[in-house]
């Protein structure tokens, strides 16, 4: 019987775990050890695709992470189907799984010619020893010595099975013309190859923005159902903020400022990169430039070989001007850097002597992209307006997720996804 991790839906709160067949455990992205860094998960050889697999396609998954205790641990992981709320399925291991439930990481390295000595894992699936039998929401969970109970890290992906067609747009939100803050996602779900009874209880819709689940839309109805195909052409209910462009940093060089960089500094044993002052968006006009969507890529513009174990951790030093702070709830640096989590481990602090919201991370060289968010006491939503300001323009993608479950189904299969992209507005 398992010991399962329950994670609350709140922001900030801590995971525990539990034992229990018959409850059903949500589960998210999360780190559980202070020494665990750079978790990345994505499709081989694409390290800004989605972790998502068609079911019994030639292709691997990828997941990779550091340990900076610098000490070679026994992990070992396991691997959990979940409902479309990512809560875990009424469903054994082996009615989703083909092989062994439980398994070892044991594809590991040092780091070599860097200040700070971590231990890089590398996982691929499906592999030899587990393989996975039927679509839908999968949780991957790290874990040491083989005891549940030692839980470094859950990572969520997805495996689909292609069923219906997803065609749909990004646009300016209807009802939003004259402030123009708003994005709205339409799109049409055909489905000739499979027969729905009753759409509006067996199939469920998730939409993202930019992969994040905090603000997601989740069990939207179809408006029109026509033969072979589902409409969702709202008007409200699919609308999110647009949001700004990602700010950005470059710390791939130590002997060189890169881009968001004030100073690069050696303070023995450890580099310390102290970023620009940041200033508010919110009452600036917009600007369109490239950037990543919030995600991060590890990468050095220094003579290394291997990224993964050759590029370095330093302190990166975060900070808000402001004149006064913000009460009644929490700021926070926000993206892929975070998990697209707000909690503990990414909030701000605010500094009397420097009217500023500050902040240090340790985080491995790179490229990396993020927003400065607001996060209300008791509220699971990053508030990404306050402070990027939103504007129809922003450059924006959106993951489609489309669930089936037959009345007489035990589970939810993922049948369709599709990732829509703002920038033909």
């Amino acid at each position: 019987m398992f010991l399962r991790l329950v994670v609350f839906i709140c922001l900030g709160l801590v995971p525990a775990v539990t034992a229990g067949q018959l409850n059903r455990f949500y589960h998210e992205n999360a780190v559980f050890r202070e020494e665990i860094k750079s978790v990345v998960m994505h499709r081989e050889g694409f390290e800004l695709s989605d972790p998502i697999l068609e079911l019994n396609e030639d292709a691997r998954l990828v997941l990779k992470f550091d340990d900076l205790s610098g000490e070679v641990k026994r992990y070992f992981y396991t691997i959990l189907h979940c409902d479309a709320g990512w809560n875990e399925s009424f469903l054994m291991q082996n009615d989703y799984l083909e092989g062994f439930p439980d398994n070892p990481v044991d594809d590991y390295a040092r780091s070599f010619n860097t200040t700070f000595s971590y231990v890089n894992y590398y996982l691929e699936i499906p592999n030899e020893r587990v393989q996975f039998k039927i679509s839908g929401n999968y949780i991957l969970l790290v874990y040491e010595d083989n005891d549940k109970e030692k839980l470094v890290l859950s990572k969520r992906f997805y495996v689909t099975e292609p069923l219906v067609r997803i065609e749909g747009t990004v646009r300016r939100a209807t009802r939003d013309a004259f402030r123009g803050e708003n994005q709205e996602v339409d799109f049409t779900v055909f489905h000739d190859r499979l027969r729905i009874e009753n759409p509006r209880e067996e199939v469920k819709i998730v939409i993202m923005q930019n992969n994040r689940w905090d603000n997601a839309v989740r069990d939207l109805k179809p408006l029109f159902i026509q033969p072979g195909r589902l409409v969702y052409d709202y008007a409200q209910e699919n609308v999110f903020p647009a949001g700004n462009e990602f700010r950005y940093f470059d710390i791939r060089d130590h002997k060189a400022n890169g881009e968001g960089v004030a100073s690069t500094t050696f303070h023995r044993p450890f580099y310390h990169v102290t970023l620009h002052p940041s200033d508010i968006r919110s009452n600036k006009r917009y600007f369109r430039y490239r950037e990543m969507n919030g995600r991060y890529v590890i990468e050095s513009q220094e003579r290394v070989n291997d990224y993964d174990l050759e590029c370095d951790y330093q302190f990166v030093h975060f900070s808000l001007p402001l004149e006064a702070p913000l009460m009644g709830g929490t700021i926070n640096v926000f993206g892929g850097l975070s998990n697209w989590n707000a909690n503990k481990s990414n909030e701000m602090t605010w500094n009397f002597e420097t009217s500023r919201y500050e902040l240090t991370l340790l985080l491995k060289q790179g490229y990396y992209n993020f927003i400065y968010v607001y996060v209300p006491e008791g509220s699971a939503t990053a508030d990404h307006i306050n402070l990027e300001g939103s504007f129809w323009e922003t450059e924006n993608n959106y993951q489609i997720f489309v669930y089936y479950k037959e009345m007489s189904g035990r589970y939810d299969r993922l049948i369709g996804y599709t990732q829509l992209n703002s920038a033909n507005l």
